[in-house]
Parts: C-alpha cells; sequence; structure tokens
C-alpha cells in the first residue's frame, strides 16, 4: 500500500493531537479529546453504514469451531459488517459491527492503514473501534497468528480482503452519511437467549460477584436509538451470548443468531434490500462479556431452543430483536460529548498491584500458555484449539512447516501459569509465538455511555469487574460502561481468577494466566483515570507485525469443467410449482466460488413476472435462501438453491436466476448467468 504502517502509527498519535487541540509527543502519547467543559455538546452528527465481508463459499477453513474437515460449502445468511460515525463538539468516533469470527490485529491494521489512505488523519486508531459478533459460521484465514489458521491451513487473502475492504467500505458510507441526528438510551432485560455454560466456575466467584447475577447470566440489553428528522436511521444493541446456534456440523455461512437479529430489523421490519446498496436503516447487535454466555438452551451443541440449528439461529435472534425493540421503545434522549483513547499492554508481561488481585498481594501475568481444557473444547457449544482440531492419522501441512507444538512447557511458564495443565506453551512457540500478546484497551464515550474495549472473551464476572474499575475511575454509575469485547484484537478468554482456578475450558483459555483480569482491570483503571483528568497516555508497546510470516496450505482451484453435453449455467433440477408456506428447489451447473465471491452481489435472485417484467423478490444471503455448492469431480461445481416461499408470496410465476464465473483453462475468469424453467407459486 502507498501508506507505510510505521507513517501509521505516528499519524494515529499526531492525528489525535489534532483532533483534540492539545499536545503530545508523536508516535508515543495518545491524547485525550476535548472535555466536556473544553467543547461543549452542540448537538450530534451521526452516519450509518453497512457493506457485505463474505469471504469464499466454498473449501474455506471456517473460524471459530476449529475443526479442520468444516470448509465453507456454500451460503445462508451474508455476514455484514455495521458501521457509525458518531460526531460531536469536534470530536468524533467510528464504531464498528463485523459478523465475523473475530477481529484480529492483522485486520484492524489493516483498515487503519486503508482509512489513512482515504481521510488521513481523520480516523485512527485512537477513535475507530472494531468489533465481532463472534460467529463461527463464518470465513477463517484473516489472522496474522498461527493458533488461529491452524485449522483453516494458513493465512487466506481472499478473506483478509473481504473483511478490510467491506469494513472500510461500511465506514466510508457512514462517513458520507454523516448528518444531525438525536441519539437515544434504552435499556431492557433477556432471560432466555442465553445460559451459562461454565456453572462450576462460575460458582467460585464471592457472593458479591454472584448475587450481581441471578440465574448466572447477564440478562441486560442497551440500546442505542439514532433519528434523524425524527425518522429512526439505525440502532445499536449490546447483548451478551454466543453467537453459536449453527454448530461445528454446519458449513453454510452464516451470521448466526446475531445477524438474524440484524435482519429482522432491517429487512423484516424497514424493508431494507441489502442489494439496492441503500442505508436507510442500519442495525447492529454487538457483544458484550459473553464468554460464559452460551445461546444453546440445552448446554449441548445445536439444542436450545430447538434441537434444529438454523431454528434455534432464528429463535435467538427473534429474542434479541424483540428484547431491542423493548428497549428502543423506552429509550430516552441523550445528550454529552462523544471521546476517546487507546494504548497497548502486554499481556505477557504485566506486574499487576495488589489492589486488584483477590489476595491483596503483588502478581505477574505469564506468556501465553494454551491449558489441556483448551484442547478438549467447551462441550455446550463446540471443540476447540489447537491439536484438538487435527484428526488422528490427518497431516496438517501447516504444523508440518512450523514444527510440533506439543512441546513441553518450562517449569518457570507452568509454575506461572498454574493451576492451569499446559497443553501448548503458545507464547514460546517459532519462529515467533502463535497468538499476539500487545494487545490494545480502549475508553469510547458516546454521551452518558462508555465503551470499555478489549480483545478477549469476558466472563460475565470479568466484565463486571472491568466494569467496575472504569465506572470508580470515572465517577459515573455503572449501568453508563459497558465492557465492549472482541473488539480490535484477538487473545481468547479473560476469566476471573477463581474462575481461572476451575480450569474449565475458559479458564484453560485464559492465555496469560491466572491473573489476566486483574491486569486489565488495573489498565482499565489506569486508563479511565487519566481519561477523566485530560491526561495523556503513553501508546504503550508497539503491536507485532508479521504479515511477512503468513504460509498458506489451500491450493487455489483450477479451470472450471462441465459435465458431459452441459453447459455452465444449465439447469440439473427444475423448480417445481409450489404452494406459498412450502420450499423450492433448483440446481444449476456452476463453477467454484472462489473465482468471485460476489462480495456485495448474490449468486442467486428469485424472480417474479410482473407486467412490466421479471422483478427480484428475494436472493442468496436472505434467511428464506439456501445456496449449496458441492463438487463432482476434481473440477465440476454443482450449486443447489431452495427458497423457503414466504406465507405471504404474491401468486404468480417465478423463476430461479443464478450467477456465477467459470475459470477458463487460459486463465481467464467469465462470467455466465443460468436461469431455471419458471415456476408457479399458488
Amino acid at each position: 500500500m502507498p501508506v507505510s504502517r510505521r507513517t501509521v502509527l505516528a499519524r494515529t498519535a499526531v492525528g489525535s493531537a489534532a483532533l483534540a487541540a492539545t499536545s503530545t509527543v508523536p508516535g508515543l502519547t495518545a491524547t485525550l479529546g476535548a472535555s466536556a467543559a473544553a467543547a461543549p455538546d452542540t448537538g450530534y452528527q451521526v452516519g450509518v453504514g453497512i457493506s457485505d465481508i463474505t469471504g469464499p463459499a466454498a473449501e474455506c477453513g471456517m473460524m471459530g469451531y476449529s475443526q479442520l474437515e468444516q470448509t465453507t460449502a456454500g451460503i445462508h445468511l451474508r455476514p455484514r459488517a455495521r458501521a457509525y460515525v458518531i460526531a460531536a463538539g469536534g470530536r468524533r468516533v467510528v464504531f464498528v459491527v463485523a459478523e465475523n469470527g473475530m477481529i484480529f490485529q492483522s485486520v484492524h491494521r489493516g483498515v487503519l492503514l486503508e482509512l489513512a489512505r482515504r481521510f488521513g488523519d481523520l480516523y485512527t486508531e485512537q477513535n475507530v473501534l472494531l468489533t465481532s459478533t463472534h460467529s463461527h459460521a463464518t470465513c477463517g484465514g484473516s489472522a496474522h497468528d498461527y493458533a488461529y489458521n491452524l485449522s483453516i491451513l494458513g493465512f487466506q487473502q481472499q478473506v483478509y480482503d473481504a473483511e478490510v475492504n467491506g469494513i472500510v467500505e461500511a465506514i466510508a458510507a457512514a462517513h458520507d452519511d454523516l448528518a444531525p441526528a438525536a441519539l437515544a438510551l434504552g435499556r431492557s432485560e433477556l432471560r432466555d437467549a442465553s445460559v451459562n455454560r461454565s456453572r462450576v466456575a462460575f460458582d467460585r466467584n464471592p457472593v458479591a460477584d454472584r448475587e450481581h447475577f441471578a440465574d448466572a447470566i447477564d440478562p441486560a440489553v442497551t440500546a442505542l436509538s439514532i433519528a434523524k428528522g425524527g425518522k429512526q436511521v439505525g440502532a445499536i444493541t449490546w447483548f451478551a451470548t454466543h453467537n453459536t446456534s449453527m454448530t461445528n456440523a454446519n458449513r453454510l455461512i452464516s451470521a448466526d443468531n446475531k445477524g438474524y437479529a440484524s435482519f429482522a430489523h432491517e429487512h423484516t421490519e424497514h424493508g431494507v434490500r441489502y442489494l439496492d446498496g441503500a442505508t436507510d436503516f442500519v442495525s447492529a447487535f454487538a457483544q458484550t462479556n459473553a464468554g460464559d454466555m452460551s445461546p444453546n438452551l440445552n448446554l449441548h451443541p445445536g439444542s436450545g431452543p430447538t434441537e434444529d440449528e438454523f431454528e434455534n439461529t432464528r429463535l435467538i435472534g427473534e429474542r434479541q430483536y424483540r428484547a431491542a425493540k423493548n428497549a428502543l421503545t423506552a429509550a430516552r434522549a441523550m445528550s454529552g460529548p462523544v471521546d476517546s483513547v487507546l494504548c497497548y499492554i502486554d499481556l505477557a508481561d504485566i506486574a499487576v498491584d495488589g489492589r486488584f488481585t483477590p489476595d491483596g498481594q503483588p502478581r505477574h501475568t505469564a506468556p501465553a500458555a494454551a491449558g489441556v481444557s483448551l484442547i478438549a473444547g467447551s462441550v455446550e457449544d463446540g471443540p476447540g484449539l489447537p491439536g484438538g482440531p487435527i484428526p488422528e492419522g490427518v497431516r496438517n501441512p501447516l504444523l508440518d512447516a512450523l514444527g510440533d507444538p506439543n512441546r513441553a512447557a518450562p517449569a518457570w511458564l507452568a509454575d506461572a501459569q498454574a493451576p492451569k495443565a499446559i497443553a501448548v506453551p503458545l507464547g514460546l512457540l517459532p519462529p515467533v509465538p502463535w497468538v499476539p500478546s500487545v494487545v490494545p484497551i480502549q475508553l469510547v464515550r458516546i454521551g452518558e455511555l462508555y465503551l470499555a474495549a478489549a480483545g478477549g472473551e469476558f466472563t460475565i464476572v470479568s466484565g463486571l469487574r472491568v466494569r467496575r474499575a472504569v465506572a470508580e475511575a470515572l465517577g459515573v454509575g455503572l449501568e453508563q460502561v459497558l465492557l465492549q469485547g472482541y473488539a480490535n484484537a484477538y487473545h481468547e478468554y479473560v476469566t476471573t481468577p477463581e474462575e481461572y482456578d476451575a480450569q474449565q475450558y475458559e479458564g484453560a483459555s485464559t492465555l496469560y494466566g491466572r491473573y489476566t483480569l486483574p491486569a486489565y482491570q488495573q489498565e482499565f483503571h489506569r486508563l479511565a483515570t487519566a481519561f477523566a483528568a485530560r491526561v495523556a497516555v503513553p501508546r504503550g508497546p508497539a503491536p507485532r507485525d508479521v504479515s511477512n510470516l503468513q504460509p498458506n496450505f489451500v491450493p487455489s482451484p483450477g479451470p472450471d469443467a462441465t459435465p458431459p453435453g452441459r453447459g455452465f449455467g444449465d439447469a440439473l433440477t427444475q423448480p417445481a410449482s409450489c404452494a406459498r408456506g412450502e420450499r423450492v428447489v433448483a440446481e444449476f451447473v456452476s463453477a467454484h466460488p472462489k473465482h468471485n465471491p460476489r462480495r456485495n452481489g448474490t449468486f442467486l435472485e428469485v424472480q417474479r413476472r410482473t407486467g412490466t417484467g421479471w422483478v427480484r423478490v428475494a436472493n442468496e444471503g436472505e434467511w428464506a435462501v439456501r445456496y449449496h455448492w458441492s463438487k463432482r469431480g476434481s473440477a465440476e461445481s454443482v450449486a443447489r438453491f431452495s427458497w423457503d416461499v414466504p406465507p405471504d408470496a404474491e401468486p404468480g410465476d417465478y423463476r430461479f436466476v443464478h450467477f456465477a464465473d467459470s475459470l477458463g483453462a487460459d486463465g481467464v475468469l467469465r462470467p455466465f448467468t443460468g436461469v431455471s424453467a419458471e415456476f408457479q407459486v399458488s
């Protein structure tokens, strides 16, 4: 890219200083914004934007369950990035919710580089907050961390590009949409969309912590309403539950339950049609401290409320949507400035003051190590990593290149990580540590709401303790602070020291040892104290850049072929006439989706005949349409589409139209279109 990483890192500090009209040392300090007194609230300006971040729909490892055999084979609900630019009093912040597995540091860096190229110093690491819904049904491979690419077989440029470009497009759309707006904040509760999947660990916490969460769940729903000219144009809803209603047996790309909640709010209620390119209404459903919150209410994958993963996805998403509506109905007008600050900390090497430890003694974090229970995985949601996803007898070329990770941990690391039984010393593996240790923490203020953002999966009590530390330092009520997990980087879980001792999946996945959470409490308290006092904060250690050390062992698909006597786009199975409420299916001779993932596009349109021609009524990527890809032989592709005809569909003549691109033996991509026979809906 034309802008160097070093230039962007300097700009993030210098640009923040320029926006705040205060002084700082370029590259060394992160400057706080103007206070409410220095920059009185003159009203909000808000912009909303959305873009597609769908990766390749075939033969790409999926991110989250770490199963080598779980590769993409179609699309159900396209994942998207939703962006909000909020400005007031000369300051602005960017908040993005991406429907993917995680926001990796690689993607965070890539987004900032492109924002710097497009907007100069306007959007930097200081005022941009990127979060993930944590769907386990999306493409993996966008990380520069070996542990997270292990079951993906390396770094996947297509996935990285889809996420970075989609997020930047959403931010750019929000930037262009900036206009006077009113904000309102509402709250409600939701008690039938989550269950504590680690109750044994939760029950080790002190009574005061346990009593804060009846039924061992966090039912809090917080919703931010955005209106322009008296019309609602967007919303952001925070609720803690894992976005894992889809199981590790699923191979269709899906935004999962939070994606369905957004779809219900945008498409079903407000009539948003994503292919139209409009951003009339954008509704994001963000995570908070969901580390031990599962949507699988019966405590095993794909179970609860029903035994069907698609129906569970819909129901858990519908419940979040309804809870958001309740919160938005009760929302009250919000005022106050916007502001933000970010710094980096090294989780592998933090001296923790006794004020933040359970026994009052000074403690220390440790280099990353995975516990034995991490390999076993979460039985409620699905297996973990690394090593566990590699079936016996199957060679993993990424492991062959890196070497055996299952080496013994040195005694000093075992002592530092106790009582964890170390399976893999991730922070000590060659050629570089397999996970990052230098990660960002960030505070973002939107009126009376504060977001404490970090890259871990915080349990509900861990989130509570960070919120308490931030609220105390800021001198605000606890309800004004949310823990914004899955933000700006990813480094697995954060449990309380008491939960850590149980060494359940979450404790074994707390990579930096028993005192990871106390370190976070200390560092967030430090950041919030400086934020309140308008004091500059050192930027901290520089995050690593290992983009030049990224192997990929997934072969690219070769030229496409067709069955004898068939051409690309030919219908193999024609749709049959049906009644409303039934499912109709068609199959086409197709091509490998990696040749053109059709991001911000579609592989299928369902069209209805009108008096003036054919019009699109549904498309792949929406809830009612499923796209299944399969391979026949080494080079033939079949695209199977199904459409669940809505109960209110207009009777008439319909057809399926399939779009794809084939790769010829000459290396040229050729787009083609397949049209099915007409069928009737009665």
